[in-house]
């Protein structure tokens, strides 16, 4: 059996496979509440054969929205509007998860459908930004710069989101550390200028992520919990691959499962160079340093790439993303793409078109 279908185990969990779903914003929520296009969208790819499907970055709080259309877990309206969605991506065969998230100062900015660009002004909906420190990203207005009691805040939402998230039937929660959101911009010392026990060392950088994911655990000891990075800025004197390594050691040793590595999002002056598999290195740094469990993502389109990097040992699982929106069947494709036996995948609703194996 190839690597790409040998099951993984997960939290004592097994799942079916090592194909899976990254979490992709729709910007298509009303008042946070998902709806029969969240519905359809994360269902198609529990039946496409994916082995864990990761609902997009959900706000903890209203301010934590990238954008007025995102959906949330801060209430418990959005809640129920979930329970449905999770159970038809459970009953396809597929693990449910959901990515919880705090946007930071890049929160209240248009959605990418509404034509606009930047931060929403409060006449149309939007909000006062949170950040670690007063440090606009460009193009967008300046945040507030959270004191102890907004951060005490923080990770009383992700704890209560994440009781929210098991309560509606989810079984993997990622905490978002990625792409300049909240705790990116805390870990980052291109956006984290403080000078208290959250800014400095990379220690005091950490402390809030780790907070978090201690939350997170204790509100729901039971589900597996995910972190996902960015492990580099693709700017100097940014974050990088070693301090991802050296933060998700210190995640793992307190329960941490798993880690998807992406990068960049930070700052607008950073540099990215994009190909197949191209940040494949930095999950293979972070896995070759810490020891800990990876999964890759970045331009992965192929059953055979995919399986390559697995081969390679650069990581033990692939998150891929606009893949599964350019075919919600990937893994079915990937699967006779690398002449395995049917492994069960296939819905017997499809069985007539399963072409067969070389």
């Amino acid at each position: 059996m190839s690597l790409l279908f040998t099951p993984y185990e997960l939290a004592g969990r097994t799942v079916r496979n090592r194909l899976w779903v990254a979490p992709m914003c729709q910007y298509s929520a009303t008042d946070g509440v998902p709806n029969d296009w969240h519905h359809v969208h994360l269902a198609q790819f529990a039946s496409g054969g994916a082995g864990v499907v990761i609902a997009e970055a959900t706000a903890v709080t209203p301010e934590g929205r990238i954008s007025p259309e995102d959906v949330g877990l801060w209430n418990d309206e959005q809640r129920d509007g979930w329970a449905p969605i999770v159970a038809a991506i459970r009953a396809r065969g597929a693990l449910p998860g959901v990515q919880l998230a705090h946007a930071g100062r890049k929160a209240s900015t248009f959605s990418p459908f509404s034509g606009r660009r930047g931060s929403v002004p409060a006449a149309d909906g939007g909000w006062t930004t949170l950040a670690p420190s007063a440090i606009a990203y460009d193009g967008f207005e300046a945040p507030e710069a959270l004191d102890a009691a907004g951060i005490r805040r923080i990770v009383e939402a992700f704890a209560a989101a994440a009781v929210r998230a098991v309560a509606a039937g989810f079984e993997v929660l990622e905490v978002h550390a990625a792409h300049g959101y909240l705790l990116h911009q805390f870990l980052s010392p291109l956006s984290n200028a403080r000078e208290d026990e959250y800014g400095g060392s990379l220690e005091n950088r950490a402390r809030l992520l780790l907070e978090v994911v201690d939350a997170v655990r204790s509100a729901a000891p039971d589900a597996a919990t995910l972190v996902r990075f960015s492990a580099s800025d693709w700017a100097d004197g940014g974050w990088d691959a070693a301090q991802t390594a050296t933060v998700a050691g210190w995640a793992a040793a307190r329960g941490v499962d798993f880690f998807d590595i992406s990068s960049g999002g930070l700052v607008a002056h950073q540099r990215i160079t994009t190909g197949p598999g191209y940040q494949v290195p930095l999950a293979a740094e972070v896995h070759r340093r810490s020891g800990v469990a990876v999964g890759a993502v970045g331009e992965i389109t192929s059953g055979v790439q995919a399986e390559q990097i697995l081969a390679s040992g650069d990581a033990d699982v692939i998150l891929a993303g606009r893949e599964w929106l350019r075919d919600p069947h990937f893994a079915l494709r990937a699967q006779v793409e690398l002449g395995e036996p049917d492994a069960g995948l296939w819905p017997p609703q499809y069985e007539r078109a399963r072409p067969a194996t070389r």
